[in-house]
């Protein structure tokens, strides 16, 4: 009897071993279900459970079911879920140096950006897994333009205007009012409710997004000048992240990697293909005059002191800031 007990334990706990190395991951995104965003974590998850032959099982939540960027990091934190894949808003959670990407027109072109991930890419992964997060994979979205609901060309245009800042971000907030313009906080997932009641009327955002949240038909003019780099990343839970055999690790990695690229490459094209949509449906695009844009520019300049230390940490500031000086030098 004993000879068949310790059979039916060490089957037990064979099983349970077995079981141990399955690893199942709730992943959240705001990024609408259809979208390539959501195509992307997909595609992700069936490749990492068939090269892990089904060790590892992933389970995207889209469309901010799990609530705001920052919802969804606090629920990291205390484990309920153990993934998310957001933007750079949500990152600064993780990794205030990803606020890098706040500052306004300071990147036009992609060659800018991909030598920025060179130099900074390395802190922005390392500082994350010190805080707790595994930075799986890093991506640009795509430029982001002003929406608005009157035609805006100058900031004294822009501040006849109420415009969305990410509920929780007081400081960018605080920003916005300093220079004289007129913010309304919302969570993310209220956005478009605010938009439709005519408690917000602008918004930086980039045009993949807009299409897919059918926001322009109220924010009909876009301004044809690139303010900034919607970027994003996916994460683990680095406790989570650590109970995966390392061999599996190194799958993940590398399909994560081969995806994103591939992505990035396609994406960087689709967003002037998402402009040309919802100009068919009555987007109004407006470009600014040599002149408009200089105006914009010395905003940007005049917010500098405001975002140095309060927006983004002052020693990357100063990094980023030589990293400019470089790029114009050579161009």
């Amino acid at each position: 009897m004993k000879k068949y007990f310790y059979i039916v334990l060490v089957l037990a706990m064979s099983l349970s071993i077995l079981d141990a190395k399955k690893v199942k991951i709730k992943m959240a995104t705001l990024a609408p279900e259809g979208t390539e965003w959501h195509g992307l974590l997909m595609k992700m998850g069936q490749e990492w459970k068939k090269a892990t032959d089904g060790k590892i099982n992933l389970r995207v939540y889209p469309g901010g079911v799990v609530g705001d960027e920052r919802d969804m990091i606090r629920k990291m934190r205390i484990g309920q879920i153990q993934g998310a894949a957001i933007t750079s808003e949500g990152l600064t959670e993780v990794n205030p140096q990803y606020s890098v990407f706040f500052i306004p027109m300071l990147y036009q072109q992609f060659s800018d950006l991909d030598l920025l991930y060179e130099k900074l890419g390395d802190d922005l992964v390392s500082n994350a897994e010190k805080n707790g997060f595994k930075v799986i994979l890093m991506v640009d979205v795509g430029w982001v333009y002003w929406f608005t609901s009157d035609s805006v060309r100058t900031p004294d245009d822009l501040r006849e205007h109420s415009i969305f800042t990410w509920a929780g971000d007081y400081r960018t907030a605080a920003l916005w009012e300093k220079s004289g313009f007129q913010v309304v906080p919302l969570a993310m997932t209220d956005m478009l409710s605010g938009l439709q009641t005519g408690m917000v009327n602008a918004m930086a955002f980039n045009p993949m997004y807009v299409l897919a949240q059918q926001s322009f038909g109220i924010t009909k003019y876009m301004l044809d000048m690139k303010w900034g780099m919607l970027s994003a990343a996916v994460i683990l839970d680095l406790r989570t992240w650590n109970r995966i055999d390392l061999v599996h690790q190194d799958k993940m990695i590398e399909i994560a990697n081969r995806i994103s690229t591939d992505f990035q490459r396609k994406n960087r094209l689709e967003s002037d293909e998402a402009i040309a949509v919802m100009k068919e449906y009555g987007l109004v695009v407006t470009t600014p005059t040599e002149a408009e844009f200089e105006e914009w520019k010395s905003l940007v300049e005049e917010m500098y002191p405001l975002i140095r230390g309060q927006i983004v940490e002052e020693n990357i500031f100063d990094r980023v800031m030589e990293f400019k000086h470089e790029l114009e030098a050579d161009n």
